[in-house]
């Protein structure tokens, strides 16, 4: 694979099944290199598989559907040229999309009421004369904002505080939609969804006193006109995705246990809860905090008539699992070494998108039991690209730890130049998918090292808490341990070996270039490298810095690669985007600086217009630019 074998993949998305089980739409994207931008549209899928898929929409930026409860009609989201993302209806049996929404800001996603006569929906709304809301005040002659709460911007998103989300409910087959707006106020509210008799609408909104010093959130619900708006859970935990049971008593939702603080989330496992839809009684974890972390990206907990359908991080996959709703012993629906990213369920079929480690994802249904295949949307990647399967590694840390990863070997016999490649996070996995950054490197000539150290998803909460308070030195332990093991191989050189990771993965890089010179070069991307200065300036800093490195300053100092700069002799590329907000550009800035002054050999990579998403989904221009330094620097390097 090639950087620009980017505009070869096929990404399939978020599947809805029509309410008799017969058709799914999904979401399907790519990079278009040409148009430098990404293309999503929705593409129909007969279960039977008497037709071939077919591509529903012609729109460029389509996503986000769901078939209403008749089946008759597909409410989606779309994005024209220059625009913001709206609601649109479409019958299923053929005709023109209708756009039903015109907010400044954009549309969410939407739920159908059970009648299918109403939609449901998150919008954010913005204050009067910012954001375009009044003519000729442009971003720049807008009034100064007064910041009064810690958390007032998100990377990716901007500035929070001055265009709240809320919840909306429209008819889309009135003449002219009116949307409704239900909720209001100085609070965030997402995940709308209704109850069985469409008269209720359940959300989440973080409503509590002192909501600014913590991360909690709760289940509301209110009347699809606002009224009688009250809270069903206790405001001990972060929760989201509420969906009522079948009947109507109960309301299911995913959420993680933040301790007393509120804030203590460092890898903590994400369930599934369980509480009374009236509020009479507390909420109740179904799934095993230890064994358990909801791993998909869903975006909407499904619950079928036999139990609620719950994707679970395991050992670099992303299992789908029936969890009853007593919370008993739960049924594995698809497992094995490949991840569940996204899924729906009716009338007895289940459809998800499941990707493994040589194709991006393809739709697979699941009926009485058995499994099969519905599309082949990876295979203009198998047919443009070689593509190397992971193999997997086990090694074994200095103090008995099992460490769990992936060789990715390129062609031929070698000596293979070696890259270690460290995940972000740190509460995250690689795994069972086709990652472009692994296929890249090996298909220029490079063994990737890849793996899941302690602080990783996927192994158990006791696990992923295992480096708060000493992130540097207990995943270097891992990391080292598994490369160690890798170098056995055959065919790997161990004379030529480079470290290179983002985020949690950059923090790593840098923290390992200052205590080892093992390495030939690094890459260090978007990375912590300075945790003093990280606190203040991170959208996150204000609770990720004390809650990941401990609150003690000088703890945070001795964590901190910046302070291990002298001891950094190996030559070093860094790599960062002006818009990051995650990890801010003076994070780049300080650790560049230190080390030209030290005469070390060292390149600061800026990406203007990008945040801290570039690899995974900045401009298609820039992933390739990005590739392109990157193997530039490792053939400086490693040859």
């Amino acid at each position: 694979m090639k950087p620009a074998d980017l505009g070869l993949l096929r990404i399939p998305g978020l599947p809805t099944l029509s309410p008799d089980g017969s058709r799914a739409v999904v979401t399907v994207a790519r990079p278009d290199l040409d148009e430098d931008e990404y293309v999503s549209q929705l593409w129909l899928v007969h279960i039977d598989g008497d037709e071939p898929p077919r591509q529903l929409t012609q729109g460029r930026s389509d996503a986000g559907p769901r078939f209403s409860p008749d089946g008759r009609f597909l409410a989606f989201v779309r994005k024209v040229k220059d625009g913001k993302p709206q609601l649109y209806v479409m019958p299923t049996d053929g005709g023109e999309p209708r756009q039903v929404t015109d907010h400044p800001l954009g549309a969410g996603p939407a739920q159908w009421r059970p009648d299918s006569g109403a939609l449901a929906y998150c919008a954010r709304v913005p204050e009067d004369g910012r954001y375009g809301t009044t003519e000729g005040v442009t971003p720049d002659k807008e009034r100064p904002r007064r910041i009064t709460t810690l958390e007032y911007r998100r990377d990716g998103v901007g500035f929070l505080t001055d265009r709240r989300p809320h919840v909306f409910v429209v008819d889309p087959f009135a003449d002219e939609p009116e949307p409704v707006q239900v909720t209001a106020g100085d609070f965030d509210d997402s995940d709308v969804t209704w109850s069985p008799d469409g008269s209720l609408l359940a959300f989440i909104s973080r409503r509590h006193e002192n909501a600014e010093l913590d991360m909690r959130s709760d289940v509301f619900v209110c009347r699809p006109d606002g009224s009688d708006l009250h809270r069903i859970t206790d405001t001990t935990l972060d929760a989201g995705q509420p969906a009522y049971s079948p009947d109507g008593q109960t309301v299911f939702f995913v959420a993680e246990d933040l301790g007393p603080t509120g804030r203590d989330f460092a890898g903590r496992n994400r369930g599934l809860f369980a509480v009374p839809s009236d509020g009479s009684g507390k909420s109740r974890r179904l799934t095993d905090a230890e064994e358990f972390n909801s791993g998909d990206g869903t975006g909407r907990t499904v619950v079928t008539p036999d139990g609620v359908l719950f994707g679970n991080e395991r050992r670099g996959s992303i299992e789908l699992l029936r969890v009853p709703f007593d919370g008993g012993p739960v049924t594995s629906l698809l497992d094995g070494p490949r991840m569940v990213t996204a899924f729906d369920a009716a009338a007895g079929t289940v459809v998800a998108t499941v990707a493994d480690g040589g194709n991006a994802g393809e739709l697979v249904a699941l009926q009485d039991g058995k499994e099969r295949v519905l599309t082949d949307f990876g295979a203009a990647m198998t047919a443009g690209a070689d593509l190397f399967t992971p193999q997997e590694l086990t090694a074994t840390a200095p103090d008995g730890y099992p460490v769990h990863g992936w060789l990715v070997r390129p062609a031929g016999d070698g000596p293979h130049p070696v890259l270690l490649l460290i995940h972000g996070g740190p509460f995250s996995q690689y795994g069972w998918t086709l990652l472009d950054e692994a296929q890249v490197y090996a298909g220029a000539g490079y063994a990737v090292v890849m793996g899941n150290p302690r602080g990783s998803s996927g192994y158990g909460e006791v696990h992923g808490r295992a480096v708060r308070g000493d992130v540097g030195e207990r995943s270097a332990a891992d990391l080292l341990a598994l490369l160690d093991r890798a170098l056995q191989q055959p065919g790997l050189d161990a004379d030529r070996v480079g470290v290179h990771g983002g985020s949690h993965g950059g923090f790593m890089t840098s923290w390992l270039v200052g205590h080892t010179d093992r390495f030939r070069a690094g890459i260090s991307e978007r990375a912590v490298n300075a945790i003093d200065s990280f606190t203040g300036s991170s959208d996150i800093g204000w609770f990720f810095g004390d809650e990941m490195y401990g609150a003690d300053a000088e703890q945070q100092r001795r964590q901190s690669p910046l302070t291990y700069v002298d001891q950094i002799n190996t030559p070093l590329l860094i790599v960062h985007s002006e818009q990051d907000w995650r990890c801010p550009v003076e994070q780049a800035q300080r650790l560049f600086v230190a080390l030209k002054l030290r005469g070390v050999e060292t390149e600061l990579l800026l990406f203007p217009g990008e945040g801290h998403e570039l690899s995974r989904s900045g401009l298609p221009s820039h992933r390739l630019a990005r590739f392109d330094a990157i193997l530039d620097w490792w053939s400086r390097h490693l040859h």
